[in-house]
């Protein structure tokens, strides 16, 4: 696994350790970050990202990167995600690594502008994590939620699907989160 853009292009991250965490690709990341310039337009600078299952912290890792004013990296074991966390010294303000269960409340204190998640396969935890992430999201989040390909996940009321990609055995809905 590698930053696969920006600042920290190439720096290399640790693969996680636990059969537990399943890395989105760098293939599918490069296609996250080209769908996020499309919607946001090229500077992140003034964007928060609430990755949410975070597992390596990959994705959160790569929107320090790429120029994300802040990132919270949310998971219940922080293991794997900490040990890539501290390869990031010099951004260490702009990152919060945030150790619960994702389909409970959430001990943060501010609003995001794009939410990534991605839950462990076909468990039905994606539903009951977007119920809980709505009181951390702004009016107008852009919301990517990595699911398997057959995976069903019906969005609460507020979250309004607009696409859905496919990447091998997993997709990536797209949804906006209005109030």
């Amino acid at each position: 696994m590698r930053i696969i853009g920006g600042k920290y292009r190439g720096k290399k991250l640790f693969s996680p350790q636990s059969e537990n965490v399943r890395p989105t690709s760098d293939k599918a990341r490069e296609a996250l970050f080209n769908i996020l310039r499309n919607r946001l337009g090229a500077n992140f600078s003034e964007y928060k990202l609430l990755d949410i299952f975070s597992g390596s912290g990959a994705v959160g890792l790569e929107a320090i990167s790429q120029g994300f004013a802040k990132v919270a990296l949310v998971d219940i074991d922080i293991k794997d995600l900490q040990k890539n966390v501290k390869l990031f010294e010099n951004d260490k303000a702009k990152i919060n690594v945030v150790k619960t269960d994702a389909t409970k409340p959430l001990p943060l204190d501010e609003r995001f502008d794009v939410l990534f998640m991605d839950a462990p396969y076909n468990k039905g935890l994606s539903e009951k994590a977007l119920l809980n992430a709505m009181e951390y999201l702004n009016n107008g989040a852009l919301c990517l939620v990595e699911l398997e390909k057959n995976e069903i996940c019906n969005f609460p009321e507020k979250y309004h699907v607009s696409d859905e990609r496919r990447y091998g055995i997993a997709k990536v809905v797209i949804a906006e989160f209005i109030l």
